[in-house]
């Protein structure tokens, strides 16, 4: 009883691996502590897609998935810049610029990023649509991963800042240790029938919340 009590005071939930199929986590104020922890099913990246689906309303930088690594914070990051408008993905010391996307707020968006470790090549594919592939850096993602949700990790599994903070929800996050195919993207993207995940799958995810995050149900639109 003393250790489920110290739990709920400090906010954290045991790891353990769920089924968060029709599940999102919602992310109910701005904060430096309050985050997902997601633990990859594989180490080592070559190539690299990931997955997800957001919901917000703030008006500044955020970070939108934050992979590190012992020897790089920015191993694979997905960050939102809000001065420039910019979809930034980070791959260890090397990032590419995207802006001219309709990032509205309050209502879902779709964002799928691949990268290659042989070319160097990062792109991004929002609400469907795909964008030029740019150079950021070559040479694979070694040393043991760390998945954020909620943070941007600017030292291995911490460092965060509150004003990098995301506040909303998330879902469907998914990671592969392969390039996704412009079909498996769209449909991904049209939440239809998709091959899940084989780093990270959300319908099979391990991870554990630590501070004020929420399990719900993830919010559909009636027509």
């Amino acid at each position: 009883m003393k250790l489920f009590l110290l739990l709920v005071v400090m906010g954290t939930v045991s790891a353990e691996i769920q089924d968060l199929s029709g599940k999102m986590l919602t992310f109910p104020q701005q904060t430096k502590t309050a985050h997902a922890k997601l633990r990859p099913i594989k180490q080592g990246y070559n190539t690299v897609t990931v997955c997800h689906r957001s919901f917000t309303d703030i008006k500044r930088d955020h970070a939108l998935f934050s992979l590190s690594t012992p020897s790089s914070p920015n191993s694979f990051l997905i960050f939102w810049q809000n001065t420039n408008g910019q979809i930034q993905p980070h791959v260890r010391e090397g990032k590419a610029d995207y802006g001219g996307w309709d990032y509205k707020p309050n209502m879902w968006h779709s964002v799928c990023t691949t990268w290659d470790s042989v070319t160097g090549l990062v792109q991004i594919w929002f609400d469907g649509l795909p964008s030029i592939r740019k150079y950021v850096t070559t040479g694979s993602i070694t040393g043991l991963a760390v998945a954020i949700l909620g943070q941007e990790q600017d030292s291995h599994g911490g460092g965060f800042d509150i004003n990098q903070s995301f506040v909303g929800m998330i879902t469907d996050v998914h990671m592969w240790d392969y390039t996704l195919s412009p079909c498996e993207i769209q449909h991904y993207m049209g939440e239809l029938s998709f091959t899940p995940g084989n780093v990270l799958n959300w319908s099979a995810l391990d991870f554990e919340i630590i501070g004020n995050v929420l399990t719900e149900n993830k919010i559909t639109v009636c027509h």
